[in-house]
């Protein structure tokens, strides 16, 4: 994903996030250390600030994201259904691709949730939950 122009960007520890013109919530990864559940639940707090407390369709390019220990998995889990309808995850990497069906099958959620190789698949897939 190439982040847009005349946007505004958020800036997350471990992510760069932006809102498209459809209102899809759009996330690229950093290539940094895990985050220490302290530090995820302040993010989550900024989330839902930029969302108003709803529910968002998201994107998220997990091609640079970093594994996560079973108590950042536990608390993810437990906080991402209060911000997502459904999410589409693109990865360009095996390690990308392995954490993000690793978290998934590992923690069934309440929202749909697709691996894809391209944006615009991605984007066509999550439109049906907008």
């Amino acid at each position: 994903m190439v982040l847009p122009e005349n946007t505004e960007v958020f800036e997350f520890p471990t992510s760069t996030m932006w809102f498209d013109e459809n209102g899809i919530l759009c996330s690229i990864a950093k290539k940094v250390p895990q985050q220490t559940v302290e530090e995820a639940k302040k993010t989550m707090e900024e989330l839902r600030k930029i969302t108003g407390g709803k529910k968002v369709c998201l994107l998220s390019d997990s091609t640079d994201s970093t594994p996560l220990n079973k108590e950042m998995r536990d608390y993810a889990a437990k906080v991402i259904p209060e911000i997502a309808k459904a999410i589409a995850i693109i990865s360009r990497s095996a390690v990308g691709k392995m954490v993000a069906n690793l978290f998934f099958s590992i923690n069934k959620q309440p929202y749909p949730v697709k691996m894809f190789t391209d944006e615009t698949e991605a984007k066509k897939w999550l439109k049906q939950y907008l």
